[in-house]
């Protein structure tokens, strides 16, 4: 349906794509993943035609149509909400335009007639009569109300902005979706709503997500983009990531006999076969994944951080205290009469439906905000870092990555350049990239030293607001690994289900009227009925 071929890209000396042969079929989801920088969205913006590559083609099958979703949130601000998501489909509403135009013509003569006629047997050919009503059951289950349904977009909030956009996307039921980080700003609800959307679609979607979870729910495949070029997988990223680590260990395993290793790998494709849910998208990967050759499996080149948290010395007891905590800002209460007690060992995720909400405990936890009323108690054994969601301020001054991590050594030892550049090369901050000015790094590469910081700190209590924005896959999964591991008392706030399901071992979750505290997964939680009526009463 859709064909790559001879695709080269290259910006300056850098190439970014090299011959690159490949081709998307109808009815497979493909997640497009690869190292920062690789070209990830870059190769989307070509596949749609935004931005020409240096040579090559692209061939999308006479007759059938691509949608993109979306990334400028503002480009619709003067168009009606209904509006924007009719004009998903662009021949759509190039014939409805025409004929409202032809329509409003005060002079309408007998040639408007019969144009009319030729563009209505079109639009209704398209199902264009029911473009409003299907525009509109997109939107509601899109959580994207009915009286918002006719305001234009600029006034609504950035989240709804988000949901309109992605509701023109799947408008229409093109044949290739192109989605861009389509999880991002989404509550874990419309995510759950989309994963299941995908799932049952029967056209080709293209998708790029830092979140393990959607692509492990909706992708038949992964096309991994690695030294210029693109590789398709069949399965998940799940499968994808484990099978790839486990032909690496092969290949390091040199007196291992061929027999054995092609064992492993047939029981290890048997194992992911057998284990596929009942679902439409998994039972198609189920027999992709019967039908795989052991040689498909190749070892990757990814690079993975060393994330790995210790602490100084073991927290006692008692932890934290919160009690009758409550904040507003300018517009609204974020949250109200939090009370709870933090016990040894609890790892948290920290849940609001306003991320604002979550952003502001932690910056009060941190003292660096004051809130309207109530108090907390940090236990006396405790030592806290904290991952901000907004972290610019750490990187103001120009100096090297060197000195800048110098700042929270604890001792002469940890002050050497030597020890400093070899903690900064378990992060993928190797040779020259290790003396450049903080000034000038990427969100990535922030936050990659921001977790260097609390690895330095050797703290017995970890908070993370949003630590895998802006991160590639491999160092969300190092993150994730080494929370998982670490022995003390973690509080995180995150939009990749991956993490909090994996991670926490307790749900808090801020409203305005009030605190839900659950011991439980949050997989658990989130599906929970009786949680969800509660919620509601909550936030309502």
């Amino acid at each position: 349906m859709l064909s790559v071929s001879n695709l080269s890209v290259q910006f300056g000396k850098r190439v970014l794509f090299d011959e690159v042969n490949t081709s998307f079929v109808k009815g497979n989801c493909y997640g497009i993943i690869g190292a920062n920088g690789a070209g990830k969205s870059t190769f989307l913006k070509i596949l749609s035609k935004s931005i020409e590559p240096n040579s090559g083609n692209i061939h999308l099958e006479t007759g059938k149509r691509m949608s993109v979703l979306e990334q400028n949130h503002f480009a619709f601000d003067d168009k009606q909400v209904l509006e924007t998501v009719i004009m998903g489909n662009k021949d759509l509403f190039s014939i409805k335009k025409e004929m409202d135009e032809i329509y409003a013509n005060p002079n309408f003569s007998e040639k408007d007639s019969d144009r009319v006629g030729v563009l209505q047997l079109e639009y209704e050919e398209m199902d264009g009569w029911n473009a409003e009503s299907s525009a509109a059951a997109l939107l509601s289950n899109l959580d994207i109300k009915e009286e918002h349904h006719y305001k234009n977009m600029n006034e609504l909030d950035g989240v709804q902005k988000v949901k309109v956009l992605l509701a023109q996307a799947l408008f229409g039921n093109p044949d290739v979706l192109v989605m861009d980080e389509p999880t991002n700003d989404l509550d874990f609800e419309t995510i759950k709503w989309l994963e299941n959307f995908i799932s049952n679609y029967d056209n080709t979607v293209i998708v790029v997500s830092h979140d393990r979870h959607f692509l492990d729910s909706v992708c038949t495949h992964i096309s991994d983009i690695d030294f210029g070029k693109i590789n398709n997988y069949s399965g998940n990223y799940t499968f994808w990531y484990e099978s790839s680590q486990l032909a690496l260990r092969q290949k390091t395993q040199q007196n291992r006999k061929s027999e054995e290793k092609k064992k492993e790998l047939e029981d290890f494709i048997a194992r992911f076969s057998a284990n596929a849910s009942k679902s439409k998208q998994a039972t198609s990967r189920k027999k992709m994944l019967d039908n795989l050759k052991i040689e498909d499996i190749k070892p990757s080149s990814r690079r993975y951080p060393a994330v790995i948290f210790t602490s100084e010395r073991e927290a006692g007891d008692q932890i934290l205290s919160v009690e009758n905590l409550s904040y507003s800002d300018s517009t609204s209460t974020l949250f109200n009469k939090i009370d709870f007690n933090l016990n040894k060992g609890d790892k948290v995720v920290l849940y609001s439906k306003d991320t604002r909400a979550t952003t502001a405990f932690y910056q009060i936890l941190n003292n660096k905000l004051k809130p309207n009323s109530g108090r907390f108690n940090w236990g006396i054994t405790t030592s806290q870092s904290y991952l901000p969601l907004d972290n610019n301020s750490y990187f103001q001054e120009k100096i090297s990555l060197v000195d800048w991590l110098r700042q929270w050594s604890k001792n002469d030892e940890e002050r050497e350049e030597v020890f400093i550049r070899g903690f900064l090369g378990k992060m993928i901050f190797s040779g020259e990239e290790a003396l450049k000015n903080c000034d000038v790094l990427s969100g990535g590469e922030k936050v990659r030293c921001m977790l260097s910081r609390m690895m330095m700190l050797r703290s017995n209590v970890l908070m993370f607001d949003e630590p895998t924005s802006h991160l590639d896959l491999e160092s969300i999964t190092a993150l994730n690994n080494s929370i998982k591991k670490f022995n003390g008392n973690v509080i995180l706030s995150t939009h990749d289900f991956e993490f909090a399901k994996s991670v926490g071992n307790r749900v808090i979750e801020l409203t305005p009227n009030g605190v839900i505290d659950r011991l439980t997964t949050f997989d658990s939680y989130i599906n929970d009925t009786k949680i969800k009526e509660l919620r509601n009463k909550l936030y309502s």
